[in-house]
């Protein structure tokens, strides 16, 4: 875990850092994916020798009013706001204390990635597209980015970097997702990596269907080329030179 100063938005809230501890009742550590939820949660349970409780969600009510009764001034760790109706019951019992993500605080990614380069054993001048945002999965996000350019060399790509992101040259509509589809697949296997069990939960698709889409598009990441035509629905409509409606 880097150091508490360093994280999104601790110059807001490191000065009441100290209060926030000694706080007479639960606390509710939230915010979204990757910012560090766990670990400072279980950090602040520490400070306080009390119990901490990760995903209080998915506990049921009575299971969740049970371990606050057994835990006065345990903390809670949550990708839910407080406020969100699913533990708003027991969310309004407890101090809320939000986690900021990256986008939230451009400012502190240099110190974070140095503090995590320092980590990682990574020593000489880091290269700046390891900083740049947006960074899916923020702190996690971010680490991943570190240790595999360490690791392997790779940094994060981006295949249209400020311009347009879709070049479609038709009208036909089914050309246009090919492209779509082709622009989707190529970025979420870059951002992932070429992790193609990442890639495929960012799109939102099965593994088989990943694969069906790599043989259609090609994978940048591993330099593999289309083995595939694609769906015959590219091919309707489209006649020869000499009109006569023979699809090619």
């Amino acid at each position: 875990m880097i150091p508490l100063e360093f994280l999104p938005g601790s110059a807001q809230w490191s000065g009441s850092l100290g209060a926030l501890l000694r706080h007479a009742g639960p606390l509710w550590v939230y915010g979204e994916g990757g910012t560090g939820v766990s670990a400072v949660a279980a950090w602040m349970a520490g400070q306080r020798a009390a119990g901490v409780l990760d995903d209080p969600e998915g506990l049921e009510p009575a299971a969740l009013e049970a371990w606050i009764t057994a835990h006065p001034e345990g903390v809670l760790a949550s990708h839910l706001s407080p406020a969100d109706p699913a533990v708003a019951g027991i969310g309004s019992r407890c101090l809320p204390f939000r986690l900021l993500a990256l986008q939230d605080d451009p400012a502190c990614v240099p110190r974070c990635l140095a503090a995590m380069a320092r980590e990682e054993g990574c020593t000489g001048e880091l290269p700046p597209a390891l900083g740049a945002l947006p960074c899916p999965g923020n702190l996690r996000g971010l680490r991943n980015r570190l240790v595999r350019w360490k690791l392997l060399g790779q940094l994060p790509e981006d295949p249209h970097p400020g311009g347009p992101g879709l070049p479609l040259e038709t009208e036909d509509l089914a050309a246009n997702l090919h492209v779509l589809e082709r622009l989707l697949l190529h970025r979420a296997l870059r951002r992932s990596y070429g992790n193609r069990v990442e890639a495929a939960g960012r799109l939102g698709v099965s593994r088989r269907q990943l694969y069906l889409l790599i043989a259609r598009h090609g994978d940048p990441v591993r330099g593999e080329l289309p083995s595939s035509a694609g769906p015959k629905r590219l091919n309707k409509g489209r006649k020869d030179p000499d009109g006569a409606g023979r699809l090619r």
